[in-house]
């Protein structure tokens, strides 16, 4: 499960970084949303890479308007090829969305959030898939998005399972040629669908305050203490 992610770079880093030809006007964001505008690519005929705005919510191409439900958010890396929701944008409509963190919340009575980033701070990429729908979700920058999108999300590695049994699919910049090619085969799209090594990640805890979708600054980032686990003379 991915709900929240956030995009602090500039777009020249995210430009220099994963060669798309715009320069998009990236303002930082703090505790994107589903619903909301997020900064993707796609290939286009060409093979050129191209920066667009989508909703991070995807409708499937078979739905009726008038019956579609509330968008998904996320596909399942073991089920996103066959599962008819999902399985004509993964043959087709593959794309990869924007990101430099994001959030996730320990299973358990607690919930406490973390906030997850590559642990060197670089900006990646989510591998995602989406639909050419018309949107009008809330916070849009740029305007209406040309799409709705799908992050992919897999098996925890060991260090997140502490956290949450699932995490987003993040792509290595030499992996999103392959993933947005439209030629690369099922089985080479699949074997990028896995979680990144434990090394790759940082966790920190933050603030409760990134529950509320209008908290968007970046004193959310800030590391929360958490309460020490009492000793064994403290239970006696």
């Amino acid at each position: 499960m991915c709900g929240r992610f956030l995009l602090t770079a500039p777009p020249e880093a995210v430009q220099r970084l994963f060669g798309f030809l715009e320069l998009p006007n990236l303002e930082p964001r703090y505790n994107i949303a589903p619903s909301q505008a997020v900064a993707a690519m796609v290939r286009d005929a060409q093979a050129q890479r191209r920066f667009l705005w989508m909703r991070w919510g995807l409708v499937p191409n078979w739905s009726k308007e008038d019956r579609q439900g509330a968008p998904l958010i996320n596909a399942r890396a073991e089920t996103v090829a066959e599962k008819p929701s999902f399985r004509d944008a993964f043959a087709g409509r593959r794309c990869v969305v924007f990101a430099d963190g994001f959030y996730e919340w320990r299973q358990g009575g607690n919930r406490q959030p973390y906030w997850v980033r590559l642990s060197d701070a670089s900006p990646f990429a989510f591998a995602a898939i989406w639909e050419p729908v018309k949107a009008t979700g809330e916070g849009e920058p740029a305007g209406d998005p040309q799409g709705g999108c799908a992050l992919i999300t897999t098996e925890a590695n060991t260090k997140m399972a502490a956290v949450h049994h699932r995490m987003p699919v993040i792509l290595t910049p030499d992996q999103v040629g392959p993933w947005l090619d439209p030629a690369s085969p099922r089985a080479a799209l699949e074997a990028l669908l896995k979680p990144l090594p434990d090394d790759a990640v940082t966790l920190t805890p933050v603030s409760k305050r990134v529950n509320a979708v209008r908290e968007d600054d970046a004193g959310l980032l800030r590391e929360e203490k958490l309460p020490e686990a009492p000793s064994q003379l403290d239970l006696f």
